[in-house]
């Protein structure tokens, strides 16, 4: 798909409203297996892998924009394929932060930014305690006035667990934000698979309720879940492809029908626990029809 179709692509999607259309994705990291960085030709191999899935995925999410070069390598090979970026903009430290502003800021200035879905700035940093309310709040509304300064009207916001989301202190980062992503794992909450759909369906509507209160109409993504193929016991959570393969049919299935939903992970093979849903010859681990 051309820049111009996926632009057209986009902006259909933007109208719709309800259940009528969500983003459905993978979290996808930088840096290969090996520990190398992606190249432009690496990523264009992800994208395509994950448009011959059983869903022909078109969407990532991706956990910086300078580190690794993400941006500067990934969105080439994402305008050539069709593919949607939920865009990443690490927030620690300052000099880091002005890095990933200027790669982000570049990507636009050099490819237009109808490749982005969104923009999360910062991941998880409330969850551990990196940062505070307040100033993650000024960083977000930093980034939007970058990017609305070259003509992108695409939503910032933040992606955390919704252990987070849920403490009140962190309110003006949810008044700050278009959107708020939510990270949920029913497995590092110790859940039994049987119930692994019912907590983290949970954890969605505490964060959900948490968001209405303090901004009414504020859109709840889900920008992590997923259960591990293989690894350790977590009290009662097994990891295991069976599990994994019950956790997709129950809540990805679902979810890719009630909210902009990106899945942990597209590939991680060689971690413990490992979350990844493609191995390393690029086929599915489990079965991804829904």
């Amino acid at each position: 798909m051309r820049a111009s179709t996926f632009a057209s692509l986009l902006a259909a999607l933007s109208g719709f409203s309800g259940a009528e259309a969500y983003w459905k994705g993978f979290n996808v990291g930088a840096t290969n297996p090996d520990g190398s960085c992606k190249t432009t030709a690496d990523w264009k191999t992800v994208f395509t892998t994950l448009k011959g899935l059983p869903g022909a995925f078109t969407s990532v999410r991706v956990y910086a924009s300078s580190d690794c070069n993400t941006l500067a390598n990934a969105v080439p090979a994402a305008v050539d394929t069709g593919t949607g970026i939920l865009v990443g903009v690490w927030t620690e430290d300052d000099a880091h932060f002005e890095a990933e502003k200027q790669a982000l800021l570049s990507a636009i200035q050099e490819h237009g930014s109808d490749w982005i879905i969104a923009v999360g700035v910062g991941s998880e940093d409330l969850y551990r305690g990196d940062t505070t309310a307040d100033k993650l709040a000024s960083q977000i509304n930093d980034v939007r006035g970058m990017i609305r300064s070259v003509g992108a009207n695409q939503d910032v916001g933040h992606v955390d667990t919704w252990t987070a989301w849920v403490k009140s202190e962190n309110n003006a980062v949810i008044l700050a934000s278009d959107f708020v992503g939510t990270d949920g794992y029913p497995y590092f909450q110790g859940a039994e698979i049987q119930n692994g759909a019912n907590v983290f369906w949970d954890s969605v509507q505490a964060t959900r309720d948490t968001v209405n209160a303090v901004k009414p109409g504020t859109w709840v993504w889900i920008t992590e879940t997923g259960w591990p193929v293989s690894g350790a016991n977590f009290d009662a959570s097994v990891a295991s492809v069976s599990n994994a393969q019950a956790y997709w049919t129950n809540v990805a299935c679902a979810a890719f029908e009630q909210a902009h939903t990106f899945w942990y992970a597209y590939q991680d093979y060689q971690a413990s626990p490992s979350f990844g849903v493609v191995d390393a010859n690029r086929n599915p681990v489990y079965n991804l029809a829904c």
